[in-house]
């Protein structure tokens, strides 16, 4: 098993959220299988994102993707970022 935790900050969850809940066949396709999302308790426009993956492999394909870079411009992440991969 490998996870991914992405930290970002972004400029309205709620407009984020709907994006990414959207987006939830593409996470499944793309090797996904859990996901959670957490807000940040004094800044609720930074969240972490943890998703799980077979392999690490698995989870780097999947942030390589496309139409996930295009997703999170549609979402509106603000800056770039922060992905850790861990096994």
């Amino acid at each position: 098993m490998a996870l991914s935790l992405v930290l970002h900050r972004v400029a309205d969850y709620d407009a984020w959220r709907k994006v990414y809940d959207a987006f939830a066949d593409a996470q499944k396709d793309g090797g996904v299988t859990e996901q959670s999302v957490h807000r940040m308790a004094d800044d609720p426009d930074n969240v972490l994102v943890i998703h799980k993956f077979d392999t690490v492999d698995a989870a780097k394909a999947f942030f390589a993707s496309t139409e996930l870079k295009e997703a999170v411009q549609r979402a509106g992440v603000q800056g770039e970022p922060r992905i850790e991969f861990f096994e």
